[in-house]
């Protein structure tokens, strides 16, 4: 049975912005001991309320996972729990605050069977890698990616599309239809390492660059080095706030025996 620890860190950047309306976090479960959870929101709306809708998010993800016991629980119900509560909730907010909040959503649960579990809403993403090779990653709730799904676009044309910013689900909005997107992955083992990221990162990478990054360097210096090159290569552009959370499952430390004991047994 393959053994590994969990490393994990997050990283930001305003980018070009007046404002960090990404929001992002990692959150262990009291009554749920191995279980994880990292949650990641990008705000949208201008300065009109993206970064409350976001902090939204991540209370309501918290609230829920400290809530959450795998006794009497299940990890996909409460991932599309924390996506409609939230959505409710920043939609009454909007009411209130006479602004227009909306944000984006992914999540992942990683649990002791060795399972991730992940929840998305808009077009911020999650990446899975199995080493250094890509091997799945959410599909954006975009005009764009409806377009491709139905043949009427290429991939490839997608990404600078003129209205590829463009999405057909997100919180906050008054659409009555929200849906949870929610996918798994079991048999998890060392080497696999997971990226949540919102638009203004994975717009400027392919999906070997990142998984290469990732690959090669811990949580903390991947997110530094992945910030660095995003500033780089939006250089002359008003780019968006850039956030991420990584996640790697990496080898155990080697026991190191302490003969110390058995030395002074046979001295006697």
């Amino acid at each position: 049975m393959s053994q590994y620890k969990i490393e994990a860190g997050t990283g930001q950047h305003i980018g070009d912005r007046k404002e960090q309306q990404d929001r992002v976090a990692l959150f262990a479960a009291p009554k749920a001991p191995g279980y994880m959870m990292a949650v990641l929101a990008d705000g949208m709306g201008g300065l009109t309320g993206g970064a409350l809708a976001a902090e939204q998010v991540i209370r309501t993800a918290q609230q829920n996972f400290e809530r959450f016991s795998p006794l009497t629980d299940d990890v996909e119900t409460m991932l599309n729990t924390i996506g409609h509560e939230a959505h409710t909730i920043i939609k009454l907010n909007a009411i209130s605050s006479e602004q227009q909040p909306h944000s984006t959503m992914v999540a992942l649960v990683l649990t002791p069977e060795k399972t991730a579990i992940w929840a998305h809403i808009g077009d911020s993403r999650l990446y899975r890698f199995d080493g250094p090779n890509f091997a799945e990653r959410t599909v954006d709730h975009s005009y764009v990616e409806k377009l491709v799904s139905q043949g009427k676009l290429a991939r490839e044309e997608a990404k600078n599309h003129r209205l590829s910013n463009l999405l057909v689900n997100v919180l906050g909005t008054s659409t009555p239809d929200l849906f949870v997107t929610i996918k798994r992955h079991d048999g998890l083992k060392q080497g696999d390492s997971f990226l949540l990221c919102s638009d203004g990162l994975w717009h400027y990478f392919t999906d070997a660059e990142l998984g290469a990054a990732i690959a090669m360097n811990s949580p903390r210096d991947a997110a530094e080095m992945l910030v660095k090159k995003t500033r780089d290569r939006a250089a002359g552009t008003n780019a968006d706030n850039c956030t991420m959370a990584i996640v790697k499952l990496v080898a155990l430390p080697k026991e190191v025996k302490d003969y110390k004991v058995e030395k002074m047994r046979r001295a006697v």
